[in-house]
């Protein structure tokens, strides 16, 4: 059951290096970027205001360099790079669509976007803007997971939206196991005593830690954003409330 009115007025949506692939095997299909750009701004046009954490691992996993080897902090440093690229073509995409939008990054690049400060965010988003953050926490070993939680804190909003490859948490993968079930509500001490994967456990904790609920839903679901912020669509609902 969902009303045209918005149930949240601020909220952090968390989108996967991954969801913008597509079909392809790396990189950003434009046409995916453009319709999750859509999205947003469907939410945006409800009078939403949307923070947007976006991953790197259509580009590039710092944990892939570690695993080889290779130095995890430089591994963490180019997947923060990577986020960077992502969170430029949603923008590029969200722009095409005269939807005003800003990407602050957690390290200072100056030519390419402006630098995070929770002063600032909240001044973009008092403007009605949509902000990109990019560049994770800024630090490594942590995930964008954890950077999508930590800014929504930062930012008081009211849910977590992590889109994802399926509609909801399930008891497994349910690409690879038929007989997984789907969760419609969980806490989030829960999602942690089952070891639930859906994020990590920094970013679940720190999300219990600031009563924020997680909403899962597919990312890949034209409109699904918008269903769910009005009180329908699939998905999971993690809360303690």
């Amino acid at each position: 059951m969902s009303s045209s009115q918005p149930v949240y007025k601020r909220v952090l949506l968390k989108v996967s290096g991954e969801a913008l692939m597509g079909s392809q095997g790396f990189g950003i299909d434009v046409a995916v970027a453009d319709r999750i750009a859509a999205d947003i701004a469907e939410a945006v046009r409800m009078g939403v205001e949307v923070g947007l954490v976006v991953g790197g691992g259509n580009i590039f996993r710092g944990v892939a360099v570690a695993s080889k080897g290779g130095d995890r902090v430089t591994g963490d440093h180019m997947g923060m790079l990577a986020t960077v690229i992502n969170a430029l073509a949603l923008a590029t995409s969200l722009r095409k669509l005269d939807i005003e939008t800003v990407v602050l990054s957690a390290i200072a690049m100056p030519e390419i976007c402006e630098s995070f400060s929770q002063r600032r965010t909240l001044h973009h988003m008092a403007q009605g803007r949509v902000v990109i953050f990019a560049g994770g926490t800024g630090n490594p070993f942590f995930t964008t997971d954890s950077a999508g939680a930590l800014r929504a804190a930062e930012i008081g909003a009211e849910a977590i939206f992590k889109g994802t490859q399926v509609d909801g948490i399930y008891s497994a993968d349910p690409k690879k196991d038929p007989t997984a079930t789907r969760f419609d509500t969980l806490t989030h001490s829960e999602v942690l005593e089952k070891g639930l994967a859906v994020m990590d456990v920094a970013a679940v904790a720190l999300a219990r830690e600031n009563s924020i609920p997680i909403i899962v839903f597919s990312i890949h679901e034209k409109g699904g954003f918008g269903e769910i912020l009005t009180g329908g669509g699939r998905k999971t609902i993690v809360t303690d409330i």
